[in-house]
């Protein structure tokens, strides 16, 4: 059976060590936990780190994964990471202690039903810096804050901005800067003390050691770089991070000496997708078909981690691979093993056809 093995050790020296690292820098920072799609297992090992629970908060995007957050320990700090819909509002109250945010109209609603559950609900204002997501426009901040600062069950807490997710505007010093300005003329005009300036994430990261961070930007929403301890700037190791977190493995259910050419009229009917080829018609080689598909992971996030094994094509529940010309040690029942990206965890992860083993 197709298997995603979690490390979990491995991801919380990854915590540890980046931990060390931003509290160098004077930064805290939101472990963003996304990639776990709220899987309880992963969860229970990680929150029962004193290191985890010693972090500023952590960051999800969905309401259903916080939720299990706080069933495993409820005294962890959430942040919801996206503007709420307002049929969540209730339930981000319920199970986020702070937001993220850019329209007055939810703050509003959330303001209410803050006071209705009787809490005090922290907000971060995301503001728009060219990444064309969420965010008010810069024009519109002084007007913006001045309107949520008069409601009664919310803290302003921060101001904040999403960059490189999108199309991938990089955080460069001049964007991240602007932040750190907007936020001393809301302290100065309204006399507040802002916490957060929460500019930063995994792409962010490799800025610091390089002092393009600007001063007054203190928090990070980071979690590529926590789970698989990656660069996001050139894909490389981030400084000593384990990137093997995450291992996914597949058994081969048939292994068959193939043509490399399918034989017949080709149609449009086909919901499979495969790789273009540059074999002649009447070239064998070993076909190794595995037990996942595309309903499971997308194949381009998985990197073979044996030499010599190429994709070849994937339908809904069974993906090929080309194995060479020679079978090797390989036989029917024994295991490829891939190195999956971001995207490819979360989708394994979604996936109830996969078995999770955590370690």
């Amino acid at each position: 059976m197709a298997t995603l093995n979690i490390n979990t050790e491995r991801i919380l020296a990854n915590i540890e060590k980046l931990n060390t690292y931003l509290n160098k820098h004077n930064m805290t920072w939101s472990l963003v936990t996304k990639i776990l799609i709220g899987h309880k297992p992963t969860l229970e090992k990680l929150l029962a780190s004193d290191t985890v629970f010693g972090l500023h908060s952590i960051g999800d995007s969905r309401i259903s994964n916080l939720r299990a957050i706080k069933e495993i320990r409820p005294e962890v700090v959430t942040m919801y990471l996206k503007p709420p819909a307002s049929s969540q509002v209730k339930n981000t109250v319920k199970y986020a202690d702070i937001s993220l945010n850019s329209s007055l109209t939810t703050i509003k609603a959330l303001d209410e039903e803050a006071g209705k559950q009787g809490k005090r609900h922290r907000v971060i204002i995301m503001v728009e810096l060219g990444e064309l997501r969420e965010g008010i426009a810069r024009e519109n901040i002084l007007r913006f804050y001045e309107d949520v600062f008069k409601l009664d069950n919310i803290e302003v807490c921060g101001i904040g901005s999403n960059l490189g997710c999108m199309y991938g505007v990089e955080p460069t010093y001049d964007k991240l800067i602007q932040l750190s300005l907007y936020k001393q003329l809301i302290d100065e005009k309204f006399g507040k003390k802002l916490e957060l300036v929460s500019g930063g994430s995994s792409i962010t990261l490799p800025l610091l050691s390089d002092k393009k961070v600007p001063p007054g930007m203190n928090h990070f929403r980071i979690g590529e770089t926590a789970f698989l301890g990656n660069n996001l700037l050139n894909g490389k190791q981030f400084r000593n991070l384990s990137m093997s977190a995450f291992d996914f493995s597949a058994e081969l259910v048939e292994l068959e000496k193939k043509f490399s050419i399918p034989d017949g009229n080709l149609s449009d009917g086909s919901i499979g997708h495969f790789a273009e080829t540059d074999e002649e018609p009447g070239e064998k080689s070993y076909r190794g078909i595995l037990d996942f598909g595309i309903v499971d992971v997308d194949v381009e996030g998985l990197q073979p981690m044996k030499e010599g094994v190429r994709y070849v094509g994937t339908t809904s529940d069974m993906t090929v691979y080309d194995l060479g010309k020679e079978k090797n040690s390989l036989s029917v029942g024994k295991k490829i093993h891939f190195k999956p990206n971001y995207i490819a965890i979360a989708r394994l992860m979604h996936s109830r056809y996969i078995t999770k083993k955590v370690v």
